[in-house]
């Protein structure tokens, strides 16, 4: 079952990506993001896929299948950026639910606008991104 509702500032505030972001930030967030409930073993993001929106876990697990290897990430993690932050850019992984999830998928032009407008954002998201790389390369 897939469904989507949509997300109080509460709430947002509770995830890592977002946590010191403004109110103001958080309020746009609010108005543009939609929840998503999916069971295990469904798959949330495709290789090619258009990038859509950006997508922070809540609860659960997923498994990011890349090439060098599989990332497991869960609540507090985000996945679906890369596609967003590459001109004209596609999914570079399949990523399925590995328990049931709930996420919060943010799109795309909303999570360039804050990537623009709230450095604390840009910053965590640029911190993970770089954890995440030293990582793929010690697997490798």
């Amino acid at each position: 079952a897939d469904i989507e509702r949509r997300v109080d500032i509460d709430e947002l505030r509770k995830l890592p990506p977002l946590a010191a972001i403004s109110d103001e930030g958080l309020e746009r967030v609010s108005a543009c993001a939609a929840e998503r409930s999916v069971d295990a073993g469904q798959v949330l993001a495709l290789p090619d896929d258009p990038g859509s929106g950006m997508f922070v876990i809540c609860e659960g697990t997923v498994a990011v299948e890349l090439r060098s290897g599989t990332l497991e990430l869960g609540a507090g993690d985000f996945f679906g950026e890369l596609a967003l932050l590459v001109e004209d850019g596609t999914r570079v992984a399949r990523v399925r639910a590995t328990s049931p999830v709930r996420c919060v998928s943010i799109p795309r032009d909303d999570f360039l606008s804050l990537v623009e407008t709230e450095p604390s954002f840009a910053l965590h998201m640029l911190r993970e991104l770089a954890r995440r790389l030293v990582e793929a390369r010690a697997v490798a």
